[in-house]
């Protein structure tokens, strides 16, 4: 009976000191960094500022800005090269892999240098491009020497609706129709969003009705919204600068530029904690050189995306780019 006390004391003397969300931590992730097979003649898959997704069929698609193979890199779920997504523009800073209302895999990205959304198909073939200039100009920037809009994200909802951020710019989301007609815009940096670059979005198919969730990167935090923008509240805080999130069931992954990737329940607790790097000098950059990586940290979050089993692949921005898998225990 005192042995199952001073447990029961030892227990509850860890809640206090840890806080609730040290105990709610229960899943388990190997991660290596090694995994992936870059193309021929290349020691990693080149300079990347941008996303990763998984097809329908498994394979791993990233896209890479830079390098003998800049644009979107095919791979097979084992980490093997296969190829280039033909004629992919090179600068697609977010990009998802989702079903369109016809039922077909698509690509829906933002070009970050040409400030254009784009759908094309997995063989490469172009079905829409919508240009950031079919915002209404009360939504573009206006300052001298800054670009109109600085577009970030992306998300589709089940009736083909395109929402993207201007993350880098006025902090504003725009929704188009699946035919690329402007709908409408909202947030911005004033209230109720309160936005400091939000960086990210995604179709948050946990709850019903479906929500919008927007990553607010400077604030740290993840911001629920219902699909015609309206905030419904905050749903996790006190991250390290997250960039991008994918979901599994009811799980939240959240890529941190800060160092680390958190995965959330559907009540926002913490299940995990993965990689995470306190070295201030090597996070939040793109300039940590493949020499200094270290197995099981990692350096600037940028992309993520689960796999059919519930395994995680992560891409950081790196000017050498860094891809690694994170395999569930």
């Amino acid at each position: 009976m005192k042995r199952l006390f001073r447990g029961i004391f030892l227990c509850l003397a860890g809640f206090i000191a840890l806080g609730p969300q040290a105990l709610a931590q229960e899943l388990h992730f190997s991660m290596d960094s090694k995994f992936l097979t870059p193309p021929t003649g290349m020691a990693t898959v080149g300079d990347s500022h941008g996303d990763i997704a998984v097809s329908p069929l498994g394979e791993i698609y990233v896209s890479v800005q830079g390098g003998d193979h800049a644009g979107i890199q095919v791979y097979s779920a084992n980490g093997r090269y296969l190829r280039n997504v033909p004629d992919a523009p090179t600068d697609l800073h977010g990009f998802i892999i989702t079903r369109g209302t016809d039922a077909k895999p698509y690509i829906f990205g933002v070009s970050r240098l040409t400030q254009q959304i784009v759908q094309i198909a997995l063989d490469g073939t172009k079905v829409l491009t919508i240009p950031a200039t079919s915002v209404p100009d009360q939504y573009q920037n206006h300052d001298t020497g800054k670009p109109a809009t600085n577009l970030t994200g992306i998300a589709v909802a089940p009736n083909g609706d395109i929402y993207v951020t201007d993350g880098y710019g006025l902090d504003f989301i725009h929704r188009f129709d699946k035919f690329g007609h402007y709908i409408a815009s909202f947030g911005g940096k004033g209230a109720p969003w309160n936005f400091n670059q939000c960086h990210k979005i995604a179709v948050d198919t946990r709850f019903s009705p479906i929500r919008l969730l927007c990553t607010d990167r400077r604030h740290n935090r993840l911001v629920h919204m219902d699909l015609n923008g309206h905030v419904l509240g905050t749903f996790a805080e006190n991250l390290r600068l997250p960039s991008a999130m994918a979901i599994y069931g009811n799980e939240l992954a959240v890529a941190e530029l800060a160092g680390r990737v958190t995965v959330l329940g559907r009540d926002g607790q913490v299940l995990a904690t993965i990689g995470e790097n306190d070295n201030a000098n090597e996070i939040s950059t793109n300039k940590a050189p493949p020499e200094t990586w270290r197995e099981g940290f990692f350096y600037a979050p940028h992309g993520i995306a689960y796999d059919g089993a519930g395994n995680l692949l992560v891409c950081e921005f790196n000017e050498w780019g860094r891809i690694s898998r994170l395999t569930r225990r």
